[in-house]
């Protein structure tokens, strides 16, 4: 197996692990593990094919779907300043 398949394995196994800890604590191990499943998700395509890495992605958002939508929206929100 090559790093980068190995990297998001171990990375399932500490998502999983993230999971089944209070969600105060979730709040602080999950961000860094946001940051490091997008650089992941790069480093899967590159390695190993583009396909991979969009299956990756559409992994990534299917899970963190409502983390995702409550930051776009908040994002949103903040416009420009007027």
């Amino acid at each position: 197996m090559t790093a980068p398949i190995v990297a998001a394995c171990v990375w399932v196994v500490a998502a999983t692990a993230v999971a089944f800890l209070p969600m105060r604590v979730q709040r602080i191990l999950g961000l860094p593990l946001v940051a490091a499943a997008l650089a992941l998700i790069i480093w899967l395509s590159r390695a190993v094919s583009p396909w991979i890495g969009v299956a990756a992605l559409a992994a990534f958002v299917s899970m963190f779907r409502k983390p995702l939508i409550y930051f776009a929206k908040r994002l949103l929100r903040k416009g420009p300043a007027r």
